[in-house]
Order: C-alpha cells, then sequence, then structure tokens
C-alpha cells in the first residue's frame, strides 16, 4: 500500500527567474551587498508602495533592531507591543534596554487592541509596535491619532502584510518606520531576507549609516563625501546580491502571486465556512475596509483538547497543520520581565485553540480539497 501524500504547511515560493537572476549577480561579479538587484528591489518598493525610502536588510528581526536603534531607546524606555506575536518583535527593542509593555489582541483581527493603548501609556512609553497578523491591518486610525496625539513613535511590523491595505493605505506606510520580512514563510521569499520602509525622510541618513556598520560608505558611493568612515553604532544589515536577485524574480511577479494566494484563501474561506458554523469554529476575521495579504489561514477551534487531537488527525494523514504564537509574556523571558498569567487574557485564551492550515503557492486543488474533506471529517470534538 502506497503512503499517503505528505502536504507541508509551507513550501517556499518559486517562480523561475530566481536562478537566472542569480546567474546575472554572479556574471555581474557583485554579490554583496547594495549591487544591481539589491537596488531594483528597494526601488520597487519605493515606488508600489510609495515610501520615501526602503531598504533592504538581512531580515526582519534585523529591521526591527535597526528601528531600534534609529529610535535610540534608552534603558528603562517603554515600547507597547502585542504578546501574541513572534519573539524578534520584543527581542529588538529589549537588546536596547527598552521594557516591553505587553497588550492584549482584539478576539476578532487578533491584532493589538487599540481601546487598550491609552491605558498603558507613561511618560517612558518611546513606541507602539502594531504587528499585522495574518496580513490584516490593525485599526491605524486609531493607534496613529493616540501615538501623534501623545509624541510617541510607530514602528509597524508588517512581516505578514507587504502589499495589504487598510482604508486604501498599505500597511507600512503609516508608521514613522515599518519592517517585511522574506523568510521562506512568506509570500515573498528569499529564504531570510528583510526590509526596513522608512516613511519620515528624518530617519534615512542615519538608518544608512546604521545598516553599513556605522560608516558613512553610502554617502561615499554618492560621492557626497570624499572617503568613508565609522561616524556611529550600526552593524552588518546588508543582505547577498545573491539573495536579493532571488527575492527580485518573486516580486516581479507579485501579482501572480497574490492572486493564486487570493484564490486558496477564498477556497478554504467558502468551503470551511458550513462547517465551521456547525462545529464552533472561528474562521478568519477582515474587517471590509481591510485589503489582506492572504498570508495565512487559520481556525480558531473551540479548545485546546480539540485542536491537539485535530493536529494529531490531520497529521496521520500526511497533513502537517500548526499552531502559532506561545504568548510572549508567559514565556520564560516574558515572566522575567514582568509577564504574568492573566494579563492578557484573550491572548492566552485564542493562541492555545488556534491552528494554521497548510497554505503556500503551489498548493494543489486537489490537496486542498482533501484537506477540508479530513476536517469535515474529523469527528473527536470530545
Amino acid at each position: 500500500m502506497n503512503e499517503p501524500k505528505k502536504i507541508p504547511f509551507n513550501r517556499a515560493c518559486f517562480q523561475g527567474k530566481e536562478l537566472v537572476y542569480i546567474a546575472n549577480a554572479i556574471e555581474n561579479a557583485h554579490i554583496s551587498g547594495d549591487g544591481k538587484f539589491t537596488r531594483m528591489c528597494n526601488q520597487l518598493l519605493e515606488s508600489e508602495l510609495d515610501v520615501p525610502k526602503a531598504l533592504l536588510t538581512t531580515s526582519c528581526t534585523h529591521a526591527l533592531e535597526m528601528s531600534a536603534l534609529l529610535l535610540d531607546l534608552q534603558p528603562g524606555d517603554e515600547v507597547i507591543l502585542p504578546s501574541f506575536t513572534f519573539v524578534s518583535t520584543v527581542n529588538a527593542f529589549v537588546l536596547r534596554g527598552a521594557k516591553p509593555i505587553f497588550i492584549d489582541i482584539r478576539p476578532d483581527t487578533l491584532n493589538l487592541d487599540e481601546t487598550q493603548l491609552e491605558s498603558l501609556i507613561t511618560d517612558r512609553t518611546k513606541a507602539i509596535v502594531p504587528v499585522h497578523y495574518a496580513g490584516v491591518g490593525c485599526e491605524m486610525d486609531a493607534i496613529m491619532e493616540i501615538a501623534n496625539r501623545r509624541g510617541i513613535a510607530v514602528v509597524e511590523d508588517n512581516a505578514h502584510g507587504l502589499f495589504a491595505k487598510y482604508k486604501g493605505n498599505y500597511l507600512g506606510t503609516f508608521g514613522g518606520l515599518a519592517t517585511q520580512s522574506f523568510h521562506e514563510t512568506k509570500n515573498f521569499t528569499c529564504g531570510e531576507g528583510g526590509a526596513l520602509l522608512i516613511n519620515d525622510p528624518a530617519y534615512i541618513e542615519a538608518a544608512e549609516i546604521i545598516r553599513e556598520k556605522g560608516t558613512n560608505r553610502s554617502q561615499f558611493f554618492r560621492g557626497q563625501v570624499d572617503k568613508y568612515t565609522w561616524v556611529k553604532q550600526g552593524s552588518s544589515y546588508l543582505p547577498s546580491e545573491l539573495l536579493a536577485a532571488f527575492l527580485y524574480a518573486q516580486l516581479e511577479f507579485r501579482d501572480r502571486i497574490q492572486e493564486t494566494r487570493q484564490r486558496i484563501w477564498e477556497t478554504y474561506y467558502e468551503s470551511l465556512s458550513p462547517w465551521a458554523e456547525k462545529q464552533g469554529v472561528q474562521l478568519p476575521t477582515v474587517p471590509e475596509y481591510c485589503e489582506q495579504a492572504y498570508h495565512m489561514f487559520y481556525l480558531i477551534l473551540p479548545s485546546l483538547e480539540a485542536r491537539q487531537r485535530l493536529i494529531k488527525y490531520l497529521d496521520d494523514l500526511s497533513i502537517n497543520a500548526v499552531f502559532h504564537y506561545v504568548p510572549l509574556h508567559l514565556s520564560g523571558m516574558g515572566r522575567l520581565l514582568g509577564g504574568e498569567p492573566g494579563q492578557c487574557p484573550v491572548t492566552e485564551d485564542l493562541s492555545e485553540r488556534l491552528l494554521r492550515l497548510p497554505f503556500y503557492y503551489e498548493l494543489t486543488q486537489a490537496d486542498q480539497e482533501f484537506v477540508v474533506e479530513a476536517l469535515e471529517r474529523f469527528d473527536g470534538w470530545g
């Protein structure tokens, strides 16, 4: 008897020109950072998103670290961010000595609950970090109004949401700074990579210096100085030109990639809606004023026990479905920084019941139908 075909949770997208462009980069004898393909990626992001400056980085983590350096955070400064996010979001600021102030999430979009922001702001609050979960925009009108009124910087963690919109404007264009991810799990990838979007031009010169190991090398290559030297703190945040070449091939086909992912997302939603209503399963919520990125499709199961049984059941069918973030405030490090049970009750509840389904560009219709049919047959509700 043949083993069932394995359906992975994710498979990196490959458009076909990636290897052609990598070979071109090698032929150009420039495979370190800031070559032709890096500039082309930066320019494409700037043009498409209408942002003053985009800088490719080695990861979204490093783009967040650059943000923390640009904000000149000092020990004791406070940064408000959701507990329901990846560890990079908080690490970037803790590395500068800042104290994370964890905010709970909304039960619908799983984005930070903007109604709690005012109560968490103190005279030490230096930044608010909205995370656009699953590529669905946070309530940026309310967040920006509070931040602007209180003089607090906003750094958007838009790892999930490239080319998504909130009320007609692209995610990543609201805060003074925003970060993107091109990890292999993202819609557009180069394996590991990221970008810093700079919406406040006042940050541009310092960002270039930080990204170039604290030197004014970028100014030197533009002919603005006759030699470059160390001028401030920085690190090596430039990705290889080989990665940029791979990424550019992906960004070139952004419309095709997004159209395919939209079809997969909508097939899940339409196929599973009757089942979900019957079983008390919550499907993703996308407000009508949000144009999502079609980054993931998740289920909120009735209980932790049901989720664990469903993961095991799907795994037995060679379907890889996975949970997501463990609340940061309940992690070992989070507790050292003051986190405690009950602090973010919605996060604590939903994180235990969330399950992500296989979702990737090359997911076939037959495989997706197999996943849907498997869910409909599941009877382990307890």
